[in-house]
Parts: C-alpha cells; structure tokens; sequence
C-alpha cells in the first residue's frame, strides 16, 4: 500500500505545473525503487566502456602516430562491443544478470589491461586489432542491463510510462555523464603523461563496479519474467521482435554515425589547431549539455509522444551538427559543441524508450544491450572511415558526414509509425501487468 501511494504521489507530483519540486520527486521515486547504491555502482561500472571508446583513439594515435590507424583499432574494439553486446543481453534474460556480468567484468579488466599493454608496446596494426576486438567483446554492458534491471523493478511496483520515462531519462543521463567524465580522464591523462594511465584506472573500475552491479541483490532477479501462458516455450523462448524495435535500432545506427564523426572531426581538429589534449575537454562540454537536456527529459508531458519526440530530436541533430563543418577555432569549436551536445540525450533516451515499450518482455535485456549496440556499431563503422577522410580532407569532411547521418535519422523517424497510437503502449507491454495510462 506504501509503495502505491508514493507511486500516485510521485506520478501527481511528475504531472503537476510546479515543475522542479514535481520532476524531483519523480526521480526520488525512482530512487526508491532501485535503492540508491545501484546508480552509483552501475554509473561508475559503465564509466570504463567511455573511456576505452574515445581513449582508443588517442592511445592508438599516440602510439603509432597515425590517426587513421587510431580510428580503425577504435572501430575493431567498438565492432566487439557491438557484436557480443547483444549476446551478453541473451545470457542475461536466460540465466539472469549476475553470473553473466561478474564473468563479464572480470574478463573485460583482463583485456583491457593486455590491449593497453599491446599498443605501449607498439605491437603491429593486426594484433592491435585482435587486442581490441577481444576488449571490446568482453564489454558487460552494464548500461543497457541497469535500463532491463531498473524497468522491471518500477513496473512491479506499479509504475506507469511516467515514470519508466523517468528511469530512462536517470540511465541516459548517466550515460551522458559518464561520456562526460570518460573522456575527460583521458583527456586529462594524456595532459598529464599518457593515455595509458586512463586505460589502466578503466581496467581497475570495470573490475571492482562491474562485480559490484554483478552483486547487488537485484541482480539476483534481473531475469526476464516468463510470458504468461502458451507457446514461447513451444518456440523455446523466443518471442518474436516486431517491427517497430528494428527501426528504432535503425535510427540508432545513423545517430551513431554522427556521434564517431563528430569524434573523428573534433579530434582532427584539436590536433589541426595544436590542441590535442582538449579533445577530451571538448567532449565533455558536449556531454554536460547532453545531461542537463537528458534530466528535463522526464518532463516532458505524455501527450508529445515517443515518436514526436524521436522526429523532433533527430531533426534538431541534423540542423544543429551543420555549423561544426565551418568551425574551425577552438573557441567556436566549445560554443558549437555545447549546442549541439543538446540533442545526443533526447535521440538515445526516446530510442531505449521506444524499445521499451515494444520488445517481449522475455527478450528485454537484449533488446536493451541491441540497442546500445546499434548505436555503437553507428560510432565503430565511422571511425574507420571518418578517421581518414578527416586526414585527407580536414575536420570539416568528417562534420559533414555525421550531417549526412543525422538527416538520414531523421528520415527513418520521419517514416517510422507505432503500432497503436503515437507513444501509446503496444499490444506486447499491456501483457506486462504494469499499469496503463
């Protein structure tokens, strides 16, 4: 009975007109319902993953002295992450969160440590690659296993969309934030000495959080809850994806692009200007609007739907990355960055959204960790890519090409259309047993 009136007070409290006071207890709510210790914990556990992300590139360029071969061992490590992700999500709804992040976490510091070791020791190109396709593969994904742990437990409680909204918006932000700090240490690291001090605390912090998220006694019952009835243990479990969870991953993909451009670009340009060590810094100037934007996010008013939402926000990325192809200071490079950091929390947090609200229940975690992995694969394709066109034709070309993504993005969002209503819940969620609108 307790749990349900803080439930009504904090769903009254998100939709009233006071704003602030109402959008706080909203998130205390969600606090309540996870305990405070499990955002610490899967915050810091997931700060490694942005670390050795944006620190690839600089360790790798570091070490080799080239850019391009900076990008393309990223891009390796990023395609492991995005191949394994969505294994590691299938492990999880099968046999729970617990073993499958402890064994996760344990391995990733191993790899983390021998492929740090590899580049200090300028091991060739394709053993780089190898080092780095095995750090990335062994990623736990805390972050879209927090998002499949933190639902379940506020739908149980009786959360409504409101408030799922909010855990979203809390998990994304943290995302943000930790693509705020990651590449700050980096950035900080290489100031100080080298990006391999970076490397080494990311090692250090997947180990001890990740078995810290491992262990928290709600990875004890982070498994998917069966589906009621019938024939998905005739089809072995597997409930069948509709379509609306493929387009969104689609969307996710092109926002990706345009995220590993714009890292591609904002790197060539630091070093173009003489800076590189601001790369990190310029990230992070990004990532704190991103943050901000991604808390406000939860109140926003139901009736701007999850679709509106997704065309608004790609839209807004496609419009607002076209003034970096013309940057070329440092100074405007931090004033456009801190704009345009604003519309990365609105595109992940409506996509995880959108996925939430579509996918069996069954396959939550991984269609959680799939989506992480769409969006990753987007930044692992680019890096590749926009790594050299950033060499042969300057910052500006690699700017252009995540444009060109971005308006892509928001051509998939533009076609997309929901199964029952804009934001409205699909058929496959009513059968949760959460409460409707």
């Amino acid at each position: 009975m307790a749990t349900k009136t803080r439930a009504g007070r904090a769903g009254r409290a998100g939709q009233g007109e006071s704003g602030a006071p109402g959008l706080l207890d909203t998130y205390r709510e969600v606090i309540g319902h996870t305990g405070a210790l499990l955002p610490v914990i899967s915050f810091l556990g997931r700060l490694p993953v942005a670390m050795i992300q944006f620190g690839s590139v600089l360790l790798v360029t570091e070490t080799s002295g080239s850019l391009a071969t900076g990008g393309v061992v990223a891009c390796a490590l990023a395609l492991g992450q995005v191949t394994m992700g969505p294994v590691v999500g299938r492990l999880a709804d099968r046999r729970g969160q617990r073993s499958v992040v402890l064994a996760f976490s344990l391995l990733n510091a191993v790899a983390i440590a021998v492929y740090t070791l590899g580049a200090l020791l300028g091991l060739p190109t394709p053993a780089l690659i190898v080092l780095a396709v095995l750090a990335g593969a062994s990623i736990p994904g805390i972050g879209p296993l927090a998002r499949a742990r933190a639902v379940p437990l506020v739908r149980t409680a009786g959360g409504d969309d409101r408030l799922v909204n909010t855990v979203l918006s809390l998990e994304s932000t943290m995302d943000e934030v930790s693509f705020v700090l990651g590449p700050a240490f980096v950035g900080l690291a290489a100031v100080a000495g080298h990006p391999a001090y970076a490397f080494g605390a990311a090692a250090l912090l997947v180990a001890l959080c990740g078995s810290g998220f491992a262990l928290h006694p709600t990875g004890r019952t982070a498994r998917s809850a069966p589906t009621t009835g019938r024939a998905a243990r005739a089809r072995g479990g597997r409930d069948r994806l509709p379509r609306e969870v493929v387009v969104v991953r689609v969307g996710l993909v092109f926002v990706g692009v345009l995220l590993g451009a714009c890292g591609a670009g904002i790197t060539a340009l630091t070093e173009e200007l003489g800076r590189p060590g601001q790369a990190g810094l310029v990230y992070a100037a990004m990532g704190v609007m991103s943050a901000v934007v991604g808390l406000s996010m939860a109140a926003l008013p139901e009736r701007f739907g999850l679709y509106a939402r997704w065309r608004v926000a790609t839209a807004a990325a496609a419009l607002l990355s076209l003034p970096l192809v013309w940057t070329d200071s440092m100074t405007g490079l931090y004033l456009v960055v801190t704009v345009f950091g604003a519309i990365f929390a609105p595109n992940l947090i409506t996509g995880f959204a959108l996925t939430e609200r579509s996918c069996p229940p069954r396959r939550l975690a991984e269609g959680m960790t799939f989506a992480a992995s769409a969006f990753v694969g987007g930044q692992a394709i680019t890096l590749a890519v926009a790594g050299r066109l950033a060499e042969t034709y300057g910052p500006g070309a690699a700017f252009a090409l995540g444009s060109a993504a971005a308006a892509v993005a928001f051509l998939v969002a533009l076609a997309a259309r929901p199964a029952a209503g804009d934001g409205a819940r699909t058929p496959s969620l009513v059968t949760r047993g959460g409460a409707g609108r």
